[in-house]
């Protein structure tokens, strides 16, 4: 083969399939955006990353498809049944005081048009973070100083609030950031120095809190996996995001897994 040919398609490889690097599968998200990596998200054909200001969806090799602005602040986000539902708070984030503006706002998968908005008045602290199972969704956020527990919001399939469930953690900064159920388990990924990770049964009973870094998103498969987001901002460059595979364990953090070519079609 010619040379020169072999190394075209060897960079178009690079450009349309995930990374992998010290045997991690990455997927990174084409291009770079504003504000930095809030939560993902992933359907058979799709992955769907929210940017604060900008909600992004590409194939599932990171390939960008669709771009659209958002309101400041757009949160962690989930998929169900075609929609994006993402937690926004308008307001103030960790006040002691509340003054927290919080919605989910609806957008169509297929196109990431915006459908409507739920208000959640119940997150004290501030919405950020979303998850959904068995058609019951969950909403975690903020959380002020000095408060040793966080509230974990479950709301019914029409969205009326059920319960605040307490969750043993201990203060964690600024609350809880993202929030995914998998495998008959909770997980929730936190800011910190270290971050961590809480882990918690079907009951929102504690089953561990790990320094492991989940707070830029994290999500499962049908495979079992587990996708966890990084990113960085590189000032007036931008911010970017990508996810790794990993795969649960029996008592402690996720694992990096072996490579892949890209998460399984649900």
């Amino acid at each position: 083969m010619n040379r020169s040919f072999a190394w075209l398609l060897s960079l178009l490889g690079l450009l349309t399939c995930p990374i992998v690097a010290n045997g991690e599968t990455v997927i990174r998200c084409e291009g770079t955006y504003p504000k930095h990596l809030q939560g993902v998200a992933l359907d058979r054909d799709a992955l769907y990353w929210s940017f604060t200001t900008k909600l992004v969806k590409t194939d599932r090799a990171g390939k960008k498809l669709q771009e659209r602005d958002v309101v400041d602040h757009h949160g962690d986000l989930c998929l169900h049944r075609g929609e994006l539902l993402v937690a926004v708070n308008l307001g103030k984030f960790n006040d002691p005081q509340g003054n927290a503006d919080n919605w989910i706002y609806r957008y169509r998968a297929a196109d990431l048009q915006f459908l409507g908005k739920i208000a959640i008045p119940q997150v004290k602290y501030g919405a950020g973070g979303i998850g959904v199972r068995e058609n019951r969704f969950v909403v975690v956020g903020g959380l002020a100083p000095g408060i040793d527990h966080n509230l974990v919001y479950e709301y019914d399939s029409e969205w009326k609030f059920q319960k605040a469930h307490r969750i043993t953690s201990g203060y964690t900064l600024m609350g809880i950031q993202t929030a995914t159920f998998a495998g008959g388990r909770w997980y929730f990924g936190c800011y910190g120095k270290p971050p961590m990770l809480l882990i918690a049964n079907e009951r929102f009973e504690l089953l561990g809190k790990f320094e492991f870094d989940a707070s830029l998103g994290i999500v499962g498969d049908d495979s079992g996996s587990l996708w966890i987001a990084s990113g960085r901002c590189n000032g007036a460059a931008g911010c970017e995001g990508s996810i790794r595979r990993f795969q649960p364990t029996q008592s402690g953090p996720p694992r990096v897994d072996s490579p892949r070519e890209a998460p399984p079609k649900r």
